[in-house]
C-alpha cells in the first residue's frame, strides 16, 4: 500500500518532564510515510514553552502553535488547524506510543474505512497506588464494559482512546467542541457516528497510561469524569445506559443507608454489602500484584465509583451551556 502522510497533534500544558521522550517515541515510528507533530502549547507553570521550541528548532517535523486557553480541545483544535495531512492522530503529551502505533492504525483505517481508530488505555503503574489503581482502570467492576479500558475484540465502538482520524470527518462535524473540558473524546465521537462515520476499536493500539499518583488525585479525577459524561447525556439524547447510571445509584444506596442506619439500624446493610461486594471483586483484580496493592484495590474502586456517581449528581445544568449541540438546540427552539 501507498503510506499516506500523517500529522500528529498534542495538546500539551505543564508536561516539561514528559513532552521530550513522547515528542521522541512519535518521530522514532516505524511508519513508512512523512509524519509531522504540532504541539498546541498552552500558558504553562513550567518550561514547557522552552521545551517545545527547542523540539522545532531541532527536527523541522516539529512545529508549535499557542493555545491561549490552555484547555484541551482548544489546543487540540488549534493543532489541527496548523496540521498538514489528511491522516491526523492525537496524541497526549504525556503518552508512549508504541513503535507501531500509527502503522496499525493507518491499516486499520485502509481496512475498515472507519473515520476514526483507536486502542487500548493501557494503565500501568510503578508505586502499590498506581499498580492498585490500574487494576482497578482495567476491570469491568471498576469501568464496565469499554474495550479501550478492558481490552477485547476489534470492531465499531461508541469511543476509544485519543484516535487517528480521517480529516475528512473532523471537517465534518466541525472539531473538537471547545465547550467539552473533559469527555470531549466521547462527544466527538458520538456526532461523528451520528453524522454516518465509523468509530472503531483497534485493541492492538496501545498506549501506556499512568495513574494518578494518590486517592484524592484520583478522586478529582473521576469527580469531573462524571460531572462532564452527565453534559453528554444531557446534551445527546439517548446516550445514557446502566452501565453509567450504576455509580451514583450506588452512591445514593451508600448515603441513604448511613443517614437512614441512624432512624433504622437495617439501612446500614445498604453500604455494607456495597463495601463486601467491592472486596470481593478486588480479589481477582489482585493477582500478580505486589502484596502492597492488595488492600489498596477496593479503595481505589470505591474512589471511582463514588467520585463519578457524585460528579453526575451534582453535575450543573448550565456546565457546557455553550456547547455547539447547546447553542444549536437553543436556535431551534427560538426558531
Amino acid at each position: 500500500m501507498s503510506w499516506p502522510p500523517v500529522s500528529v497533534v498534542m495538546p500539551v500544558l505543564n508536561e516539561e518532564r514528559h513532552l521530550a521522550a513522547a515528542v521522541e517515541h512519535v518521530l522514532a515510528q516505524e511508519y513508512p510515510g512523512e509524519l509531522e507533530v504540532v504541539l498546541g502549547v498552552g500558558p504553562s507553570a513550567d518550561r514547557t514553552r522552552e521545551v517545545a521550541d527547542g523540539l522545532a528548532a531541532a527536527d523541522s517535523r516539529v512545529k508549535v502553535v499557542d493555545n491561549p486557553t490552555g484547555r484541551t480541545p482548544s489546543g487540540l483544535n488549534a493543532a489541527i488547524g496548523a496540521s498538514s495531512h489528511d491522516i491526523v492522530a492525537r496524541i497526549d503529551g504525556h503518552a508512549m506510543m508504541p513503535s507501531d502505533y500509527l502503522r496499525v492504525a493507518v491499516e486499520t483505517l485502509e481496512e475498515t474505512g472507519a473515520d476514526n481508530v483507536g486502542g487500548i488505555m493501557a494503565a500501568e503503574g510503578t508505586t502499590p497506588w498506581e499498580k492498585a489503581v490500574a487494576a482497578a482502570m482495567t476491570s469491568k467492576v471498576g469501568v464496565g464494559n469499554a474495550r479501550f479500558h478492558t481490552g477485547g475484540e476489534g470492531g465499531p465502538a461508541d469511543t476509544v482512546y485519543l484516535g487517528v482520524f480521517r480529516r475528512s470527518a473532523l471537517e465534518r462535524v466541525g472539531g473538537y467542541d471547545e465547550a467539552f473540558l473533559r469527555a470531549q473524546d466521547w462527544e466527538m465521537n458520538h456526532r461523528i457516528r451520528e453524522s454516518g462515520g465509523t468509530v472503531w476499536f483497534q485493541p492492538r493500539m496501545r498506549v501506556s497510561y499512568r495513574p494518578r499518583r494518590n486517592v484524592k488525585l484520583l478522586a478529582k479525577q473521576y469527580f469531573h469524569y462524571g460531572r462532564w459524561r452527565r453534559v453528554v447525556a444531557r446534551q445527546h439524547r439517548g446516550t445514557i445506559n446502566l452501565r453509567y447510571l450504576a455509580p451514583p445509584v450506588a452512591l445514593a444506596g451508600v448515603v441513604l443507608g448511613l443517614l437512614g442506619g441512624l432512624l433504622w439500624w437495617p439501612l446500614w446493610l445498604v453500604p455494607g454489602a456495597y463495601l463486601a461486594l467491592v472486596a470481593a471483586a478486588s480479589l481477582p483484580l489482585g493477582r500478580g500484584l505486589p502484596a502492597a496493592s492488595l488492600p489498596l484495590i477496593p479503595v481505589a474502586l470505591a474512589a471511582m465509583h463514588m467520585s463519578w456517581g457524585a460528579g453526575f449528581l451534582t453535575s450543573p445544568p448550565g456546565l457546557g451551556a455553550d456547547s455547539r449541540t447547546a447553542r444549536a438546540s437553543r436556535g431551534a427552539e427560538a426558531s
